[in-house]
């Protein structure tokens, strides 16, 4: 879908009243710990802007509140990280709604409750289902009560509402929450047109990359100790971690610890430029990821000819297609030896790094924010 068909989307919003779509997300961009769920926001706001649509997107602040323009769209930073659920519902409870508004809710772990107080013109982005990732969050028993939340209580109140998610996969996950699969479009995310192959960066020596937030979910130390075992075999191995976050002194440990400081690096974060450049270096984008919405990395990888091992989980199928442009790993403990197979097939890498580009060639940011689009003119057309 081209631009074309975005602006379509935008008329047809706009030919049913609706002038203004404000959004609610835990984290914004900026956030030291941003991650995909961030950066999918940004992609659709901005492309939603340009086509002419009002968009304020509210998030919580870790300083001061704060609000100014993005690419074309407000963003307001008001309440802390955890007290801003809180804050958002009581203030819309007692506000009434102009019926020009229409509402995202992205729902990241915690849900904003939006039915009780956008019972109408709303869309949930819920990328995949936390379930065990609130043992990794939170101490016993908030874990528990963050789990109940999620997957019980919930769920209750979201039995009418229409959900956006990344791949058929997280759609499963949702609909075991008991919500309707016909409540359910599934519109994978898209990969930026920077992400392109050039052959001419590409390292002479094995060479690996790891890119995402520094935390608990995403396992980066998992993945260094199955990068360590594929190292028994590729002794030549490099490795460099792309991101930041609260699990960087735990990675920084590891690497101490496993005295890998020479062949293992930690970038932080990175540009955009930096970012192509460590994909097309790349022999292998690898990730642990114990859960994921859609495995950006995956596709931006692909998207510069570097195939993928990864944990086999449901935001993994989809973003890697297994056999064709990557592994998918069920056993952890397997991954470092299919890390080492896969360094040392030179033609199986290659063919799949082609598959890979291919697959990434049919994600457009363009034709997601135009499909997301359209998803919430149905939705706004149908109340």
């Amino acid at each position: 879908m081209t631009a074309d068909g975005l602006d379509r989307a935008a008329e047809q919003l706009r030919s049913r009243g609706i002038t203004r779509v404000e959004s609610y997300a835990w984290r914004d961009l900026d956030d030291a710990e941003a991650g995909g769920s961030e950066l999918h926001a940004d992609e659709i706001f901005r492309r939603w802007a340009a086509s002419g649509i009002e968009v304020v997107h509210r998030t919580s602040t870790g300083d001061q509140p704060r609000a100014f323009e993005r690419n074309g769209y407000r963003v307001i930073q008001r309440g802390g990280r955890y007290d801003v659920f809180a804050r958002v519902a009581l203030r819309q409870l007692f506000r009434r709604r102009p019926s020009d508004v229409a509402t995202i809710e992205i729902w990241n772990g915690v849900p904003w409750f939006g039915p009780v107080w956008a019972p109408r013109r709303r869309v949930v982005w819920m990328h995949h289902v936390h379930r065990e990732m609130w043992s990794e969050a939170l101490p016993r028993p908030l874990d528990a009560v963050g789990r109940f939340v999620e997957t019980r209580f919930a769920p209750l109140f979201y039995r009418r509402s229409t959900f956006a998610t990344l791949s058929e996969s997280s759609a499963d996950e949702i609909e075991h929450l008991g919500i309707d699969r016909s409540k359910l479009t599934v519109i994978p995310p898209g990969v930026h047109e920077r992400f392109t192959p050039d052959e001419s960066c590409r390292s002479a020596t094995p060479h690996v990359v790891v890119v995402g937030r520094l935390a608990p979910v995403k396992r980066q130390r998992q993945a260094l100790d199955a990068l360590a075992a594929a190292r028994r075999t590729e002794s030549a191995l490099t490795v460099h971690l792309v991101g930041d976050g609260p699990d960087r002194g735990l990675v920084e440990a590891w690497i101490e610890e496993h005295d890998a400081a020479g062949w293992v690096r930690l970038l932080g974060r990175v540009t955009d430029d930096e970012l192509v450049e460590a994909y097309r270096r790349a022999w292998l984008v690898v990730s642990a990821s114990h859960a994921e919405g859609w495995g950006m990395s995956l596709t931006e990888g692909g998207a510069c000819a570097t195939p993928c091992v990864a944990t086999d989980i449901a935001g993994h199928r989809g973003s890697c297609l297994p056999g064709e442009t990557g592994l998918l790993v069920a056993d952890l403990g397997a991954m470092g030896e299919q890390i080492a197979a896969l360094l040392a097939d030179r033609d199986r890498r290659r063919r799949m790094g082609r598959a890979a580009v291919e697959h990434a060639r049919g994600l457009s940011w363009t034709a997601v924010a135009a499909r997301q689009l359209d998803l919430l003119a149905s939705t706004v057309g149908s109340t």
